[in-house]
């Protein structure tokens, strides 16, 4: 049987128009993902940012402004872009913006603690502010959380609460709704207890960077009369995870930095009558040098051409912790 020619030309005529719309489709697939990778690529770069340094501000004759001034702010800026709980936007790409954010959080949970069972009570058996309470409870929210509800519809709730608490601090004395603020010198000692207790395990993590040691000897046991004998401790930082400690201290000390400017406003009649303007004036300097940040997080060793950032930032960071103690002593005597 043989097949005419307007067959064969319809025949050519539907295997043509297959080809057309599979190229038609490929193209659309092809331009999707092109899109799709630069959307992610571009958002990438542009999301991949640190915070600034900021002025902290005290409001004349308010005391507890600049402190509360410092976490408003902080807070602001961290639930206005939250990043370690993202999932489809282009930030997934990242690691170093989140760990940092992550490093702001957990130095926020230690202030704001302060805050509510110190700064803002005269004695243990105060009420705790409501306010303040309301931003424990808030920035206490798991970090990681996407919905139902989200991490940073917590922390925005948590931040309200600062809101408050600042407007309430700036009423006139007596008012109903006023909130306190006590600069103390025991307070100031608590605040620096707090942080110094953070800051060791800070240090901790960074000191686990070195590749050239997969153990230490612990020192859990130092004093405990209950325990004999000191154990060697597998401490090794996978390279995946240097980044990582580096990120999450610089975030810590990011607001460690703006705390220390704020007591030195708050507290400066404790400090000028301890003498001890210039010791925090030289934390903060210290706590400047450790917002550096490497093109790339390096691990090399001690006599490496290649630097190693983990113990660069620690050695900066026990420089401020040394200070701190300093301070602490000076304002127990």
């Amino acid at each position: 049987m043989k097949i005419v020619p307007a067959r064969i030309h319809r025949l050519w005529f539907g295997l043509a128009e297959k080809i057309s719309t599979a190229f038609f489709i490929g193209k659309i697939a092809a331009a999707t993902i092109t899109v799709v990778f630069f959307f992610y690529l571009g958002g990438a770069f542009y999301y991949h940012s640190f915070p600034r340094m900021f002025e902290v501000k005290q409001v004349k004759g308010k005391e507890g402004s600049a402190y509360t001034g410092a976490l408003v702010k902080i807070a602001e800026e961290m639930t206005g872009n939250w990043m370690p709980n993202d999932l489809i936007w282009p930030t997934i790409l990242l690691d170093n913006p989140q760990n940092f954010q992550l490093g702001e959080l957990e130095a926020m949970r230690h202030a704001i603690r302060m805050l509510r069972d110190n700064f803002s009570r005269l004695r243990t058996t105060d009420r705790i502010d409501k306010n303040v309470e309301k931003a424990f409870v808030g920035f206490s929210n798991d970090p990681f959380k996407w919905i139902f509800p989200s991490a940073e519809n917590r922390y925005q709730y948590g931040l309200d609460g600062l809101r408050d608490y600042a407007l309430n601090l700036a009423t006139e004395k007596n008012s109903k709704t006023q909130s306190h603020f006590y600069p103390r010198s025991d307070n100031l000692v608590d605040f620096l207890k707090q942080f110094l207790s953070l800051l060791g395990g800070v240090s901790n993590r960074l000191a686990n960077a070195p590749r050239d040691r997969d153990t230490r000897l612990s020192e859990e046991t130092a004093g405990d009369t209950t325990i004999t004998g000191e154990k060697r401790i597998i401490h090794a930082t996978p390279w995946s995870e240097i980044d990582d400690n580096f990120y999450f201290a610089r975030g810590t000390l990011y607001v460690l930095r703006h705390l220390m400017v704020a007591t030195k406003h708050d507290f400066r009649q404790v400090l000028e009558n301890k003498k001890s303007m210039e010791l925090v004036d030289a934390i903060i300097e210290t706590l400047d040098r450790t917002q550096f940040d490497p093109i790339f997080i390096a691990n090399g060793g001690l006599g490496s051409l290649v630097a190693n950032h983990s113990l660069q930032l620690q050695a900066l960071l026990e420089d401020s912790r040394q200070k701190m103690r300093s301070l602490q002593s000076i304002l127990e005597q």
